[in-house]
């Protein structure tokens, strides 16, 4: 009999929501929907850093990389996750190439919990098509670009302290086999 993924939450280590959770991977992988559920589950607060920026900036993704490129967006990402950390413990859903970043990346992994989530390139493709937003995907192929990005990233977000696969199942599926991730997961800072 299949676990119901909306059960009660287990047993997770009060120092684990003392501090804040950090969602990463490729886009498509879930991170604002399950941030979302999984803030929730663990009464934590949630934040998208995609929606930060855009609030701080006054103006959309997309407007930004067409207005001022890349780079620029990347540095204003770190500053806003920067400050998102500092404050009180939330979840926090990252835009796929923040963990990229290596001064973002160094400090996602110094302040936080990181969890990768890992998804399959269909599930990806499948779930991306649902909105036209994304700046990288303008005018070219989602899977191309998504294989592209993988080859580059994955062993970027290896670097999370924990992955969690998120496949085509409902969203609850994969909030549920976060909770499970961090019901045993040790901090190896904490051990002597």
């Amino acid at each position: 009999m299949a676990r119901n993924p909306k059960s009660p939450a287990l047993a997770i280590d009060p120092a684990i929501r003392a501090r804040p959770i950090v969602l990463v991977g490729l886009m498509g992988a879930g991170k604002s929907t399950v941030g979302r559920r999984l803030a929730q589950r663990l009464g934590m607060a949630f934040a998208d850093a995609d929606d930060e920026i855009e609030r701080a900036a006054g103006m959309t993704i997309s407007d930004i990389f067409a207005k001022f490129g890349e780079a620029h967006f990347r540095d204003g990402e770190r500053r806003v996750i920067a400050r998102l950390l500092a404050g009180k413990p939330l979840v926090l859903a990252t835009g796929g190439g923040a963990f990229i970043n290596d001064e973002t990346r160094a400090l996602i992994l110094k302040d936080s919990l990181c969890i990768w989530l890992d998804a399959d390139i269909p599930t990806l493709v499948e779930r991306v098509g649902r909105r036209s937003h994304r700046p990288l995907l303008k005018d070219r192929d989602p899977g191309q670009v998504l294989r592209e990005l993988a080859a580059v990233r994955n062993p970027i977000y290896a670097e999370a302290h924990l992955r969690v696969g998120s496949a085509s199942d409902p969203h609850d599926h994969t909030v549920r086999a976060i909770l499970e991730a961090l019901s045993t997961w040790e901090d190896p800072a904490c051990k002597s």
